[in-house]
């Protein structure tokens, strides 16, 4: 098996060396040789089971994992397959570094094109030191930057994916949320739109999580993830909240030096608000870093990424009559189409959810 996934990664470099710069190249090469020692370190759960080494609270996630991997394939119709049948600890808290980047006065965000994937919103690094050179580099030409430390990612079915130390210990409907987003990247992936892509596998994640707590899930599990989505969901408001009052300012007729001023006050009060949040939630802190570290255009167009759109695929499910083999299809259907036809879809079922674009 290791033969043939390095002969695969050898391919994959190889096509890359004809088709990158050398830029590209050291990206490309880091990408393999961190996928090739994540592979190095899995074990079959199976195993980890059995190993007397391994902690009575891993193993009681492990099964949990192997729990939620049948639900999902029997339960929400996604990839019946070998992934999140090993298990790996990669010795540190993060599986990649995503790196995000956006213009000093635009919420769009700067897109880094793959082979392969297409094009995305973020450039992701298993090199930490890699992705700390891009940012310094894009910090030094101008541009807002936002490094997120991720703990899992989708290889789109390409590979078998594996339970990773990075989210193994999270709370099971977080655990449950992670699992089914990333098989959902495998049942449906739209080249060159990460916006689509990322809000269908939230949208997937959290309903699944919802349906696997509601048929499986103990009373404190269910208190748990209701009140965590719900802390969720007032954070996200309060950011989309800035990013609309931020959008409104660059396109503005104001000059340069009024838009800088303008958004400094804007994040200003967009931190002080947040304070005001952890009084009302008696002190959580689970927001802290995010809002501690690099809070600018960047940041808040990453999480626009995975957010802006989740309204319109949750009314699609709603409209498929909860029926997730027949909302997959809808969301592939609409995914298809030409993207101002794609766009006008996803508005409208946007506005049906009394959101908008």
């Amino acid at each position: 098996m290791l033969q043939r996934i390095a002969g695969i990664l050898i391919a994959l470099v190889g096509v890359a060396l004809t088709l990158a710069g050398c830029a590209d190249l050291a990206y490309y090469r880091q990408a393999a040789l961190g996928q090739w020692a994540l592979w190095q370190v899995r074990q079959p759960v199976a195993e980890a089971l059995a190993d007397p080494a391994t902690s009575p609270e891993l193993r009681r996630r492990l099964t949990t994992a192997q729990e939620l991997r049948a639900f999902a394939s029997v339960e929400l119709a996604l990839p019946d397959n070998a992934s999140y049948q090993d298990y790996a600890d990669l010795g540190r808290p993060w599986a990649v570094r995503n790196v995000f980047a956006a213009p000093e006065l635009s919420l769009e965000p700067h897109q880094w094109c793959f082979w392969i994937v297409g094009c995305l919103s973020y450039r992701g690094y298993f090199d930490a030191e890699a992705a700390r050179r891009l940012a310094d580099d894009l910090r030094a030409s101008g541009e807002d930057v936002y490094v997120a430390d991720v703990a899992a990612y989708s290889t789109l079915g390409w590979f078998d994916d594996p339970l990773l130390n990075t989210f193994i210990h999270w709370p099971t409907g977080r655990l449950a949320e992670l699992m089914f987003h990333e098989l959902a990247h495998q049942r449906l992936y739209i080249a060159d739109n990460s916006a689509f892509n990322e809000a269908f596998a939230t949208a997937v994640g959290r309903l699944g999580a919802e349906r696997w707590l509601d048929r499986r899930g103990a009373a404190r599990e269910r208190e748990d993830y209701a009140a965590d989505y719900q802390r969720r969901q007032t954070f996200l408001h309060l950011v989309a909240t800035a990013r609309e009052r931020l959008a409104a300012l660059y396109t503005s007729p104001r000059s340069e030096a009024e838009k800088r001023a303008g958004k400094q006050r804007i994040l200003a009060e967009l931190h002080d608000r947040y304070q005001d949040l952890k009084q009302q939630w008696g002190g959580y802190a689970g927001y802290d870093r995010w809002f501690n570290q690099d809070l600018n255009n960047a940041k808040l167009a990453g999480i626009s990424t995975y957010h802006r759109l989740v309204p319109a695929f949750l009314a699609l499910y709603e409209r498929e009559g909860q029926d997730f083999a027949a909302f997959y299809r809808a969301a592939e259907t609409i995914g298809q189409l030409p993207p101002p036809e794609r766009e006008a879809r996803l508005r409208a079922l946007l506005e049906a959810a009394g959101e908008t674009l």
